[in-house]
């Protein structure tokens, strides 16, 4: 029954009657009104952060546990093996001499791996990669334990080189499910070098508990048992694996060049080997500096307090909007880090105190995750398609090779001069990184 249209009432100031219709709504609801309605704080929901966001992707959270149970592992071989092999052969400088030997085979071999996992999908290679990289360190823990020749701990140990970069898969399958969301990426990214600095400061930690606390092969068993386990959950994880590229080719349908011809690569990857060289020096020289002051127990928790500052704050930079280039930024988070550096160097050398060093070392790492990251970034953005496990490889293999030289030559300057002129080494190895990024950044983007 259709309604008689509302009467306008008459302006009497007085409630109108029970039934009685006013004369046009009082009020009016849309749902564009509703949406803009304020609720009050107990009802109004805050936006999620930005590594909220990025987990809320199918699958994120599923391959990211995955890759920390096998990243962790990357902190603890060297450490095991360097206790697993002095504690029985009662020489540090054969233990030295077969990390270092896998150290190189893993430079050679590893950017071979990242590209058959490029090729063919990260599933199909980085699993049996795995288990014979697993293989290796399980035959050095027998051959350490049954007393094999000197010879078989370097075979056994080379043969651990073909262990995936587990950072550089994670790193590609962000970029596959973030793709065109800048933004996002960087706070990936972010994340990542986040968990690298994690790993690498508990993996050391966790590898000297286990190997003091129960027998000297307790840190390679169990990194062998999460290595393996960690890589098979990432793997297991297809939904997120970037497809295989096979052997891509560029318009001209010729095979796609090397990353390492790619523009600017060559710029980035001498940067970090000059980083990997601050990242060992420090390492060997704080090593050397808590032992001069008979605290060398007491050195893994200092060095730890540097990689906590790099976390921190690699998780900080996550969360920044970040405008224009990275090309702008990457000199300015080089000259930071080469700044931060002279402060270890000068609590040195005015203290002499392991107290008043560890401070500086939290201080000077504030400023690597940012400049990594950025590495990083740029890595992705110069590497050819198709390529991206290959390109990210190359930088950890120079990283890599810049840890073993400034280990080398941050010892020497410990033994020949003092552990304090050795905390000169790092500083000098950011400053060449700065000179090397400021000679391969155009002209215009400097200032």
């Amino acid at each position: 029954m259709p309604q008689p249209p509302y009467r306008k009432a008459p302006n009497t100031g007085k409630t109108p009657n029970v039934g009685e219709a006013p004369a046009r709504p009082l009020l009016t609801i849309t749902a564009d009104a509703l949406v803009a309605v304020d609720f009050g704080p107990r009802t109004r929901h805050r936006p999620p952060g930005p590594y909220r966001r990025l987990f809320t992707h199918p699958g994120a959270r599923a391959f990211t546990l995955g890759n920390l149970i096998a990243r962790l592992p990357m902190g603890m071989f060297s450490v095991s093996a360097v206790v697993m092999i002095a504690g029985s052969r009662g020489s540090y400088a054969l233990a030295g001499a077969v990390t270092a030997t896998g150290l190189a085979a893993t430079a050679l071999v590893a950017p071979w791996t990242a590209r058959l996992v490029d090729r063919y999908g990260q599933a199909r290679i980085a699993v049996p990669a795995t288990l014979f990289a697993a293989l290796g360190s399980l035959a050095l823990l027998l051959c350490v334990h049954y007393d094999a020749p000197a010879w078989t701990l370097f075979a056994a140990y080379a043969a651990t080189a073909t262990t995936p970069n587990t950072g550089g898969m994670s790193r590609a399958r962000w970029t596959h499910l973030l793709k065109g969301d800048t933004e996002s990426l960087h706070t990936a990214n972010s994340f990542e070098q986040a968990a690298d600095e994690l790993c690498f400061m508990l993996g050391p930690v966790l590898a000297a508990f286990l190997c003091g606390t129960f027998f000297p092969e307790a840190g390679t068993l169990v990194a062998v048992v999460l290595l393996v386990t960690g890589v098979l959950v990432f793997a297991a994880q297809r939904s997120t694996e970037p497809p295989p590229r096979g052997r891509t080719a560029d318009a001209s349908g010729t095979t796609a060049a090397s990353p390492l011809r790619a523009p600017g690569m060559p710029a980035l990857l001498a940067v970090c080997l000059a980083m990997g060289a601050v990242f060992g020096s420090t390492e060997v020289v704080t090593i050397a500096f808590a032992d001069a002051e008979g605290h060398r127990t007491a050195a893994g928790a200092v060095l730890a307090l540097q990689a906590a500052g790099s976390c921190a704050a690699g998780l900080w930079f996550g969360r920044l909007r970040l405008s224009g280039p990275a090309e702008d930024r990457y000199p300015w988070c080089i000259a930071a880090m080469t700044a931060l550096l002279t402060l270890p160097l000068l609590a040195a050398s005015l203290t002499g105190s392991l107290m008043l060093l560890a401070p500086t070392l939290l201080i000077s790492g504030i400023a690597t995750a940012p400049t990594m990251i950025t590495n990083m970034a740029l890595v992705q953005q110069r590497t050819p398609d198709g390529r991206l496990n290959e390109g990210m490889t190359l930088a950890v293999t120079a990283l890599l090779g810049g840890i073993a030289a400034g280990s080398a030559i941050g010892g020497w300057a410990a033994e020949h001069l003092s552990p304090t002129a050795g905390y000169g080494v790092p500083v000098t190895a950011a400053a060449t990184a700065l000179l090397i990024a400021l000679a391969a950044t155009p002209r215009g983007a400097r200032g």
